[in-house]
């Protein structure tokens, strides 16, 4: 995915956010992007394929599914988030925007379920938020909906150094004050991807704020057929 020039992804989140009516979802919206902003948009998108089917993991309001649709319209991308309130904001948000290669439905994502066939799929902060004993049969089945070759990219935050990890802390109370957070190390994280069957790299993404950001790619074999953790 190339890098947009800084004046071309201005536009492009001022025409998204311009979509959602809400005052209190365009404030949400301006501080994803904030902490988010385009370097690391960027760096996530290139791993992201030109085409096909990808799946957006907990995907909230469809602020990053609708970016990416924005930038390859040959990508199908598809966002799952538990919050049917969020789901029809995103819906109404794409309808806005006039995008055809974006749809939603409410999904558990530490339920979730064989989505088929899938070119790619990621998760943007959001395994520090599902109950650690569900995060591995979530990976395995996102393990078996991806094709070979395929890759599946976490964006998450790592638990050191201690005062970054409580910097993520009070901001993801002060977003939702009641959603469950358990940060990972990302040596424990590591493992969960490669007992699934993953190639796994990581590297931190650093940031003039404080956050712990780390982003893994995990990538299935092109030869592998493995579906599921032996």
């Amino acid at each position: 995915m190339p890098f947009q020039h800084p004046k071309r992804f201005r536009q492009i989140i001022s025409r998204i956010i311009a979509a959602y009516d809400r005052p209190v979802i365009r404030w949400y919206c301006w501080i994803r992007f904030w902490i988010l902003r385009q370097r690391f948009l960027d760096e996530i998108g290139q791993y992201l394929p030109h085409s096909g089917r990808i799946l957006d993991v907990g995907c909230g309001f469809g602020l990053f599914s609708q970016y990416y649709a924005t930038l390859r319209p040959n990508l199908e991308i598809v966002g799952i988030d538990l919050d049917e309130r969020r789901i029809a904001v995103a819906d109404t948000a794409a309808d806005q925007l006039a995008l055809r290669n974006v749809s939603y439905r409410v999904g558990n994502a530490a339920q979730l379920e064989p989505q088929g066939q899938l070119d790619g799929a990621y998760m943007l902060d959001i395994v520090h938020h599902i109950p650690p004993g569900a995060v591995q049969a979530l990976i395995q089945t996102l393990y078996a909906s991806l094709l070979p070759g395929a890759r599946l990219i976490v964006k998450d935050v790592e638990r050191t150094p201690a005062y970054k990890r409580w910097f993520t802390y009070v901001l993801d109370k002060f977003v939702d004050y009641r959603a469950p957070v358990t940060y990972w190390d990302r040596a424990d994280l590591i493992s969960v991807f490669e007992a699934v069957g993953f190639e796994v790299t990581s590297h931190a993404m650093v940031d003039y704020l404080p956050y712990p950001h780390v982003v893994y790619i995990c990538r299935k074999s092109a030869q592998s057929d493995r579906s599921v953790a032996a």
